[in-house]
């Protein structure tokens, strides 16, 4: 749904809340459940989608010319056009373990460059007349697997090449869509400081001469090229993880002069250390998703652990952190339950209006845990839990 004309600003919720990763899902979800949110929100005007289009999806479409056609009559019919596509997850999200598997293929690879290659002509096609498009994805891989300095030129140069790519839609089509990555705990690109840095020493100088080489252009061209359809998608369960200040994080990157892509309203769960609070956190082990921990001692320090059970079964590391962060992303109406509470209070007035004041032009809410939330905090229904965020969102938005 549209906020704002101008500057502007688009708000969608992401449909990786919905399992399924053929497009037939993705069209079911379309047909059945994005017309009663928007009933229930915003009956009288256009309803923005965030799409997720994993691999099997992208396939079915890139292949199927006229599944893409018949998918411009849905979104006529019930009035919804899409503007945003997460293209992290590849493979399956649901349903079975992901883990740290949700970061591969990484941009080390020719499949994740395909891949968004296929992800930006689909979106190219679908995106409305005097609208950007944004497509999240992977912050380059999981830490862990980055062994050489090779392995960060390859991020580089494939990220280079979808701003090219991208360049060359607009140009071909008058459509600009731009790529967010999406710092996250245990990644590659974790922190603000890493993210910013990233840009400044890689992308805008290894990455330049790349889209130099492939467009044969001047290097202030190639630059232009990545700033325009290069950014960053801010999520911010993800920022407060690291124990930055949204709002501060937010200024940073626009400081810098790099493009939020996309921001991802969503929270973690936080807790004050202690021994209850660490027993309520039992509740949210599951076996599908990585649910990285993040802790601050006494004297400022941080301590990680790459998923939850590690840090439960840490119990001399536990002893040192003073208020510890998970990520679980939660309800934004979630406020708490118990020893456990929500970064989602960290979300100030000052950071939604930078976002009206032309932060970024996209807004998603990014609660994709529905499933797998303990029964004692999950609500009833999934539409009804997805229209309170909205309900949230919006209330925050209003001066």
């Amino acid at each position: 749904m549209i906020l704002q004309h101008q500057p502007p600003v688009h708000l969608t919720y992401c449909m990786n809340i919905h399992p399924g990763e053929g497009w037939a899902d993705q069209l079911a979800a379309l047909k059945t459940k994005v017309p009663v949110l928007r009933g229930m929100i915003a009956p009288d005007a256009w309803f923005g989608v965030g799409l997720r289009l994993g691999a099997k999806a992208v396939e079915d479409l890139a292949n199927h010319p006229q599944l893409r056609r018949s998918a411009l009559d849905v979104f006529a019919e019930h009035n919804i056009y899409p503007f945003t596509v997460n293209a992290f997850p590849y493979g399956r999200f649901h349903d079975g373990p992901v883990k740290e598997n949700v970061y591969a293929p990484d941009w080390r690879t020719s499949e994740r460059l395909n891949y968004t290659f296929d992800v930006c002509d689909i979106l190219a096609e679908w995106l409305p007349e005097g609208v950007d498009g944004s497509i999240s994805t992977v912050p380059g891989s999981f830490k862990k697997w980055i062994e050489t300095e090779d392995d960060k030129l390859t991020i580089v140069r494939n990220l280079a090449a979808v701003a090219a790519y991208l360049a060359a839609i607009r140009e071909d089509t008058g459509r600009e869509i731009h790529l967010g990555v999406e710092p996250e705990p245990s990644c590659f690109l974790e922190t603000t400081a890493e993210t910013i840095a990233f840009f400044q020493d890689l992308m805008w100088t290894v990455g330049v001469e790349e889209v130099k080489r492939i467009r044969k252009c001047y290097t202030s061209d190639a630059e232009e090229m990545i700033r325009r359809h290069l950014g960053v998608c801010f999520d911010t369960c993800h920022v407060a993880l690291q124990f930055e200040d949204p709002a501060a994080s937010l200024q940073a990157y626009r400081d810098a002069g790099i493009r939020i892509s996309k921001i991802q309203l969503s929270a973690a769960l936080m807790i004050q250390s202690g021994g209850a609070a660490w027993d309520a956190l039992r509740q949210f082990v599951e076996p599908v998703y990585l649910h990285q921990v993040i802790g601050r001692t006494a004297d400022g320090a941080i301590k990680s652990w790459d998923d939850l059970p590690l840090a439960l079964n840490d119990e001399a590391g536990r002893a040192e952190v003073g208020e510890a962060r998970v990520h679980f992303h939660v309800p934004l109406f979630f406020t708490g339950a118990g020893e456990i509470n929500s970064t989602g209070g960290l979300l100030s007035p000052d950071f939604f209006r930078q976002i009206l004041d032309g932060a970024t032009s996209h807004v998603e809410i990014e609660t994709y845990t529905f499933d797998v939330l303990p029964a004692a905090i999950r609500p009833p229904d999934v539409v009804e839990s997805i229209a309170r965020e909205y309900a949230w969102a919006l209330e925050h938005f209003r001066p």
